[in-house]
């Protein structure tokens, strides 16, 4: 299984949006290095979902229900999307700024890249985050 961290603008597509909308094309997605992510994601792995630019916080689980395919926002045909459901919304969000403080994140391909959309979080990464929105 395979882990990543995948944002959206929680006033363009929440978290919440995604809980009620059961399953979602996770779409939109116009940079190469986030592309590449997304075509390696297989069905059952888990990603964060973050809300950027408002909050900028990781709120919720969610598991890749189907691979990538063509984007159905993509009139060039280049891009591709993968669909997400939501698991379990996380009981505190874990912030931007509670990430960089934690030196066992200090690793995180977000914290480096931190404008990529779509990005991978090793399992370690991924359950500490998780240990941190229960603390």
């Amino acid at each position: 299984m395979n882990y990543w961290l995948m944002k959206s603008e929680p006033d363009v597509f929440s978290y919440d949006d995604l809980v009620e909308k059961g399953k979602a094309e996770w779409d939109g997605v116009r940079n190469h290095a986030a592309k590449l992510h997304m075509m390696a994601m297989k069905k059952g792995d888990l990603a964060f979902f973050y809300h950027s630019n408002i909050g900028v916080e990781a709120v919720g689980v969610m598991e890749i229900v189907e691979e990538a395919a063509p984007d159905s926002t993509d009139e060039t045909g280049k891009w591709v999307a993968v669909h997400v459901a939501p698991k379990e919304k996380l009981a505190k969000p874990v912030t931007l700024k509670a990430m960089k403080a934690d030196s066992a994140l200090s690793d995180m391909v977000m914290l480096r890249q931190s404008r990529l959309s779509v990005s991978p979080l090793s399992k370690a990464e991924f359950q500490h985050i998780l240990a941190m929105s229960k603390a």
